[in-house]
């Protein structure tokens, strides 16, 4: 491995705000183009997913490789963090399936429940101490997140469920970060999970188009704006993760994580100027709600951890 890829970084934690705001603001674009993919390009949502890592790939690997050859792919656990590869896979499907026929700025707002349900787990499965305070924000943060999913069950069923499960996996995810540790670089697990999450959907899709199911229909892309457009999902994908990658090495987590919510914003402006969607009032207060209740855990992640350290 090269001691590039394994030197800690300077802290910088005004640049790292910086970056992590920047990516939070374009990663939605990628969800943005899974949504017109389903919707003018006629692709199921699998089928988009294979594209999103697989191109992921394409756009990454030749710059990993030529910055740190096959080190990127020399995991010390690599079947670990093949099926957190997996996990994430699993989620975009269903977050990409969610789009498809959900307002992009419902869908997100649901989705982050996903900070609720990680500090649960941690809670449960590693003893993280989690006091009363952040149990209720737990609960008010899912009160919100059904004030959003009401109107949307009414209209499109149980596939309005779609984000809670896509954030339950991505919390799934995230809870395998904290469980692999620092073994491997964040370089080589993002790279092994890219690989995984790429053979996860080719059996995804090889599964659901046997069955039948249009949500796995396999497909190529109907024109050339097609292509290009699942080019810059890839690119996307892979870049603004590493911009977040290189966040988190600037800036501690509790100053970061908060920086997240501005997808919502982004989503919206998206969701608006592409295909004419727009929160209503009810749907604006379950937002706030689910925003307030992430950021007062956040806040008290980071009173707990400054009295750890003080102790």
């Amino acid at each position: 491995m090269s001691a590039i890829a394994t030197a800690p970084a300077q802290q910088n934690p005004l640049q790292g705000m910086a970056i992590m705001a920047g990516a939070m603001i374009v990663l939605p674009v990628m969800d943005a183009i899974a949504k017109y993919m389903a919707t003018f390009e006629a692709m199921s949502p699998g089928q988009v997913t294979f594209y999103r890592f697989f191109f992921q790939l394409v756009c990454t690997l030749p710059l990993l490789f030529f910055a740190f050859g096959w080190g990127a792919l020399s995991a010390k656990r690599p079947w670990m963090n093949l099926l957190r590869g997996a996990l994430h896979g699993a989620a975009s499907l269903l977050f990409f399936a969610a789009v498809k026929y959900m307002p992009l700025a419902d869908v997100f707002a649901i989705y982050f429940v996903e900070p609720f349900i990680l500090t649960a787990l941690s809670a449960l499965f590693l003893g993280d101490k989690v006091g009363w305070r952040r149990w209720l924000a737990i609960v008010v943060g899912f009160g919100g997140a059904m004030i959003v999913i009401q109107p949307s069950f009414e209209i499109f069923g149980l596939k309005a469920l779609l984000p809670v499960a896509c954030a339950f996996l991505f919390a799934l995810y995230l809870f395998m970060n904290r469980a692999v540790g620092d073994a491997d670089s964040p370089l080589t697990m993002q790279t092994m999970a890219g690989i995984g999450g790429t053979i996860f959907m080719i059996g995804a899709l090889w599964i659901g188009a046997s069955a039948g199911a249009t949500d796995f229909a396999p497909s190529l892309p109907a024109s050339w704006l097609g292509l290009i457009l699942l080019l810059i999902l890839g690119a996307v994908s892979g870049y603004a993760h590493l911009l977040v990658v290189r966040a988190f090495r600037l800036a501690p987590l509790s100053l970061l994580a908060p920086f997240q919510y501005f997808e919502i914003i982004s989503a919206t402006v998206l969701g608006y100027a592409l295909f004419g969607d727009f929160p209503n009032f009810s749907k604006w207060i379950g937002i706030l709600i689910i925003v307030a209740s992430g950021l007062f855990i956040i806040w008290r992640e980071r009173v707990q951890s400054r009295s750890a350290a003080s102790a």
